[in-house]
């Protein structure tokens, strides 16, 4: 590519002469006791790389750059090779970089960061075939007891490559050899089956994590990869679990395994796992966090309330309490007062979720970040709510303040939740109306409108509502899952229904919620068996109470009576009011 040599103010001339160069051969530090060394800085050397900077200074990059590689073409140093290569990056010259590292390397051919500096410049400049020569030589130069760790990094040269399925290309040529190698097998299939995961190849990318896993099954890499292909495709969850057999106590791993799980919504699951996180490294505190986060999701105030408790316990900055300048961005691992916070939180709504009020109060008075006051005004409001004082508790999100259009977007969902919780449907859906009237097109305001309409009995302004989110934003799973359910719940057009649900599938695979829906509709289809393989694997990922109802009607007019009351009994001891579980009982006359 030309040089596109811009103006670029480089360090100061005489401060990269002696610093940056690394011509001297000591320090005044060292030299007091020890026989001084002639500097490879000479008189000449020095004025041309003073020429070099003040050009550089002035503008003038292309000049800069001949007088620096000129320098280090004299006096053979790596500094001023690497100097002479930032020179034309900064200056987006890519094949004058190109020119600079190969000199570099016929100079200094065992030197790792020209390798380095050559593999990144070829990527930069779409050359990903060329990369295949020096990777393979960068690789050769490190030393043995360091090359798998090499090979495990290579991957993340190419991880701004346009041409996904180049690099992984690339990545298989450079580490073909390395495959058949004891050594450094099971790095390298983990390193190409990445190239191929980022080139949307899960197929290849599994089969190369389950020769690394059968290789060695207590490798930690073929199981990190697991985890990511568990995202895109199905048959690697073996690896990562026969990684945690053979090393049960490998914590960071079973961490990462329970996140993917609780990001499936197979919330049960994820909770096992932090409870043998728990169980063998009972003293440290996020994982306490995150499983109290999991019990509350599914309702399980009681033990969401145990572990929190004992995060806070744990948690380093719990005697000072949450600073009000802390904020939580939902990281997977928040900072002390974040989590704090986010404790906090769940502990007033694992109040609430019992009924104790006051005491969801003082786990929200201990919340002061200027970030979540507009969630603890909700929460509060919630409180007011549940206990009759519904004007109070919409006077209060009223009266929350706007900063951004977004606050005003989330006060108006606030609001409408408030008016759900105690089944006021027509004023919910007032406050969502005019709201939509702000923001004409967003998708889930009419989402949200869609499903009041629902509970109003207002089925076709729900289907009109549910088929406009459709048509703003094609890929909105909740739109379809809701539609196809709704047809079904009412014994309409089935087939259709099982269409959208299938359609919300695919865009959502394998979300408990769907899935349901979709054992729902084969239930009213008459098929039966198929209906309760459906709604088991639903209920299996998440025992919600209404996936319980479905799974335990199924379970009932198919003649297996004990196991759909011992469904159903659990279900109400999770939220014994919940509607579609109160109905499907009245209905069924199930004596539980």
């Amino acid at each position: 590519m030309p040089v596109r040599f811009v103006r670029s103010k480089g360090m100061p001339a005489l401060a990269l002469a002696v610093a940056c160069l690394g011509l001297a051969t000591g320090t005044r530090a060292q030299e007091s006791d020890a026989p001084r060394a002639n500097s490879a800085l000479t008189a000449p050397l020095f004025y041309q790389l003073l020429i070099g900077e003040i050009e550089l200074s002035e503008g003038a990059v292309g000049t800069a750059f001949e007088v620096v590689l000129d320098a280090a073409r004299k006096t053979g140093n790596e500094q001023l090779y690497r100097r002479a290569t930032d020179i034309a990056l900064q200056a987006r010259a890519g094949d004058q970089a190109l020119q600079a590292v190969q000199a570099w390397r016929t100079a200094l051919p065992e030197s790792l960061d020209a390798l380095r500096y050559q593999v990144q410049i070829l990527v930069a400049l779409n050359r990903l075939a060329d990369t295949v020569e020096p990777l393979r030589a960068l690789i050769k130069a490190t030393p043995a007891a360091d090359r798998p760790l090499m090979i495990a990094a290579t991957p993340r040269f190419f991880a701004r490559s346009g041409d996904r399925k180049a690099a992984a290309m690339a990545l298989d040529g450079a580490l073909a050899g390395y495959t058949e190698t004891p050594a450094t097998a099971t790095a390298a299939r983990v390193a190409i089956g990445r190239g191929w995961l980022l080139a949307q190849d899960s197929a290849r990318a599994l089969e190369l994590a389950r020769k690394a896993h059968r290789d060695d099954p207590g490798a930690e890499g073929p199981a990190l990869l697991a985890l990511e292909l568990m995202q895109a495709t199905d048959g690697a969850e073996p690896i990562v679990t026969g990684f945690l057999a053979a090393k049960p106590g490998n914590v960071p791993v079973r961490m990462l395994y329970a996140r993917v799980l609780a990001t499936a919504q197979r919330n049960a699951e994820a909770i096992t796992q932090l409870e043998i996180i728990t169980r063998n490294d009972p003293a440290t505190a996020q994982p306490w966090l995150t499983l109290g986060a999991l019990h509350l999701d599914l309702r399980q105030a009681k033990e969401a309330t145990v572990a929190l408790k004992k995060y806070l316990e744990l948690a380093p900055a719990a005697a000072s309490g949450a600073s009000a300048a802390a904020s939580d961005d939902d990281d997977e691992t928040p900072s002390s007062e974040a989590g704090l916070l986010q404790a906090y939180m769940l502990l007033a709504q694992a109040a609430e979720m019992q009924g104790d009020f006051a005491q969801a109060e003082v786990w929200l008075s201990k919340v002061d970040s200027p970030q979540r006051a507009l969630e603890v005004q909700v929460r509060r409001a919630s409180l007011l709510a549940r206990q009759g004082k519904i004007d109070e508790a919409r006077a209060l999100i009223r009266k929350a303040p706007e900063k951004t259009p977004e606050d005003a977007r989330a006060k108006a969902f606030a609001e409408a939740q408030v008016l759900r919780d105690v089944k006021q449907w027509s004023a919910a859906y007032d406050v969502l109306a005019a709201a939509g009237k702000k923001f004409p097109n967003d998708a889930d305001l009419l989402y949200e409108q869609s499903m009041i309409a629902e509970k109003q009995g207002r089925m076709d302004d729900m289907e009109r509502l549910l088929r406009r989110v459709i048509e703003i934003q094609p890929d909105y799973h909740h739109a379809y899952n809701a539609l196809g359910y709704s047809l079904a719940e009412r014994n309409l057009r089935l087939e259709e229904a099982r269409d959208l649900i299938r359609k919300a599938l695919a865009l959502k695979p394998g979300e408990p919620f769907i899935t349901d829906s979709l054992g729902w509709v084969e239930y009213r289809l008459g098929n039966r068996e198929e209906a309760a393989r459906l709604l088991r694997q639903a209920y299996h990922s998440r025992p919600d109470p209404e996936i319980a109802a479905h799974l335990g009607e199924v379970l009932w007019v198919s003649g297996q009576r004990d196991e759909a009351r011992r469904i159903l009994r659990d279900a109400r001891g999770r939220d014994a009011n919940n509607d579609v579980l109160l109905e499907t009982l009245a209905r069924l006359h199930v004596d539980l």
